[in-house]
């Protein structure tokens, strides 16, 4: 039997997950790029993986040298594509006390992180300045801004399926009053950059979602730079922070798909299963929600 601990014993989250995709290709065929492998970093480490394809293709793969996602490009033929990946991974969460991380003035960011208080195509935070202002001007910087900032957002959406699509941006979830994770993302994230705060979009899992929302997804979440480090916050609120495996990083959604599809391709809604495993430790290691902030971000740059 494995020994239980409480999360925040140092010891590693082993987590184990799977993720099955099928698409129905029409002729003359497909191009499709998927990022569906967890990145590489210094506090995110790759026990081992298994990738299958039903096709007898070749695929070919990348990591990107900057944010360590990782990619995979193929060409399919006509007819059914299955994708089946496995892999465990090993987090390990550095924590601190929210009220020890401030703010960084933008003089002292990395030259990696300045790209990440620039509007982009779904987080117009140019447009969020007055906004920004107005409801987070007066609040005292540093992470319990940031978290204002999430909270509120919470506030002003409701979380729910088939409200946006791949136009809407962080003005129009905001104009809606509703959206999925995605949405709840951008909003967040356009109104920490239109405080000069670097916010960025990340991909993994909605592990601990209410069962309710539907089967185990893809989830979009936020990483926000204060204290040196790029911070986990789950805007929409339906997942545990803790759990996050990230997948890619990115500006906005434009620049974290699971899936990048070239060619008439009928799609199927993804079966994923995520579950926490002994660590090499033989301890089990189960998430949990906290008042700590986490990372799984090296310190010293955009590509840790």
């Amino acid at each position: 039997m494995p020994v239980l601990t409480p999360p925040f014993s140092h010891q590693p989250l082993r987590l184990g997950f799977s993720i099955a995709l099928q698409y129905d290709v029409a002729a003359p065929g497909a191009d499709f790029i998927f990022n569906v492998q967890p990145a590489q970093t210094r506090q995110q480490h790759l026990v081992h993986e298994r990738l299958t394809l039903n096709q007898a293709i070749l695929p070919q793969a990348h990591m990107d040298s900057v944010s360590r996602s990782r990619y995979v490009r193929l060409q399919a033929w006509p007819g059914t594509l299955t994708l089946n990946y496995r892999a465990v991974v090993d987090l390990f969460h550095h924590q601190a006390d929210p009220m020890e991380l401030g703010e960084i003035p933008v003089m002292q960011l990395p030259p990696a992180v300045l790209g990440f208080l620039c509007p982009s195509r779904y987080c117009e935070s140019d447009r969020l300045q007055a906004l920004a202002m107005a409801q987070f001007g007066q609040v005292s910087p540093g992470y319990q801004r940031v978290v204002a900032i999430r909270d509120w957002v919470r506030t002003q959406l409701r979380f729910e399926a088939n409200t946006s699509d791949s136009t809407t941006s962080a003005c129009d979830s905001l104009n809606r009053g509703a959206g999925v994770c995605r949405d709840f993302a951008h909003v967040m994230i356009g109104l920490c950059r239109a405080l000069n705060i670097p916010a960025r979009f990340a991909t993994g899992f909605d592990y601990g979602a209410d069962p309710a929302l539907g089967p185990p997804d893809f989830h979009a979440y936020v990483e926000v730079y204060v204290g040196h480090r790029w911070y986990l916050f789950d805007p929409s609120g339906t997942a545990i922070p803790m759990s996050f495996v990230r997948l890619a990083t990115g500006r906005d959604a434009s620049d974290a798909a699971f899936a990048m599809i070239f060619g008439s391709v009928t799609c199927y809604a993804p079966i994923i299963h995520v579950a926490p495993q002994p660590n090499a430790q033989g301890i089990l290691v189960t998430p949990e929600h906290t008042w700590r902030a986490l990372s799984t971000d090296g310190m010293a740059s955009l590509a840790q």
